[in-house]
């Protein structure tokens, strides 16, 4: 029996379906090889029968011998060459240390370049879309910061100082670094581009009033505690939007020019490099307190890990369950898993100073978060190949 126009209609919006409708779309052949040719726009199964280590790029395939050794000639900086870490720490743009704040830059601006601006307007007229974004709305701000405060409060009752720091992290949703993971996983860049600009607004709008919810109101000894609305927004304004202008001011000089996937090819290993480089100055910067807090360092990594590892396994069982495709999957995991660490680190800074408890467990965030989330990187593609997993 033919099935019903209304019955056609309706299997086209299911979540599962985006993609196979998006690449009915007549696109440009130079839009076809700049989608097909980014690691963010396909999924591991593209290359059938090839092995996840080997699919990857030579600087994506080391990647994680590259973060070792980054992490490594950090703490040795930081421990050993005298007064390297307050010489990092010495200029800051919007709270952040200059360093940091230029690998962050550079680190997201290749990432940007490859979204399809041009055909965004296309997913938003479907309604599957609408469903997963109401989807990511409710991980990235109920689930995932009610999870970091039972976390917190479980391993770390008797720490006020880093319990609320680790608070601070949890509630801060990734604006940076996920557009990496997302990459090197296979998920779908587009598609991140808009979580990552659902998720900077809501930031704005939810950060300051969650925090004093959580650190104020849901404590025995509320704390008294200012975060200012404008250190927020400054924040995501400048990490976001300056790269994300830069992006689409790029793409769309260089769309209908033959110049666009040269281009993309050439700035494309610069994301790593931002990432290898900020995270060297990271540790460079804060070598010498993580050293000389280990005991601290370590009492606040272990709720990380967990928080890190059940959010984004969780996520990941829950989308499949709801039928989307792997490399939209994917995109919800890692950006319900990662955090905005320059984000927290800026404002416990400013609300607890640079020398507290606050500070110290926000500046772990990113030391745990880089190598777990980097390890579920290799996981999840190693597991997508070998389950057959690209629907």
């Amino acid at each position: 029996m033919a099935s019903s126009p209304a019955t056609n209609m309706e299997n086209k919006l299911q979540p599962e379906n985006i993609s196979s409708e998006k690449q009915k779309e007549n696109i440009d052949p130079e839009k076809q090889t700049d989608s097909s040719s980014s690691p963010c726009c396909t999924t591991p199964n593209s290359k059938s029968n090839v092995p996840t280590f080997k699919s990857l790029s030579f600087l994506d395939r080391f990647l994680a011998l590259w973060i070792f050794l980054a992490m490594l000639i950090g703490i040795l900086l930081g421990n050993f060459v005298e007064d390297v870490g307050p010489a990092l720490q010495k200029g800051t743009f919007v709270d952040v240390s200059i360093p940091i704040a230029i690998g962050l830059l550079v680190m997201m601006y290749p990432i940007l370049c490859k979204v399809q601006y041009e055909n965004l307007y296309k997913i938003f007229k479907e309604k599957g879309v609408w469903v997963q974004m109401g989807f990511s709305v409710v991980i990235n701000w109920i689930v995932a910061p009610l999870f970091m405060l039972g976390l917190s409060w479980a391993f770390l009752p008797d720490e006020e100082g880093l319990r609320q720091g680790l608070i601070l992290v949890g509630i801060a949703r990734c604006i940076a670094m996920v557009l990496i993971w997302n990459n090197l996983a296979g998920g779908n860049g587009d598609y991140c581009a808009i979580l990552v600009a659902v998720n900077s607004l809501l930031q704005i709008i939810l950060f300051a009033p969650v925090s004093l919810l959580f650190i104020r109101v849901f404590s025995p000894n509320p704390t008294a505690i200012h975060i200012s609305y404008s250190t927020v927004a400054t924040s995501v304004g400048v990490f976001l939007g300056i790269p994300l202008g830069a992006a689409i001011l790029t793409r769309f000089i260089l769309l209908y020019t033959s110049y666009l996937n040269i281009f993309l090819r050439i700035i494309s290993p610069f994301s790593l490099i931002g990432l290898l480089y900020t995270i060297l100055v990271l540790f460079a910067s804060q070598g010498k307190q993580v050293v000389h807090q280990i005991v601290s360092v370590v009492r606040v990594a272990a709720p990380l890990i967990v928080y890190f590892g059940v959010i984004f396994f969780i996520t990941l069982l829950v989308a499949r369950k709801m039928g989307f495709k792997y490399e939209f999957a994917v995109t919800q995991s890692f950006t319900a898993a990662s955090n905005n660490f320059e984000l927290a680190i800026a404002v416990a800074v400013a609300a607890f100073g640079p020398e507290s408890d606050q500070a110290l467990a926000a500046t772990v965030g990113p030391l745990i978060e880089v190598p777990v989330l980097l390890g579920l990187v290799y996981g999840v593609r190693w597991y997508a190949n070998r389950a057959g997993w690209k629907e």
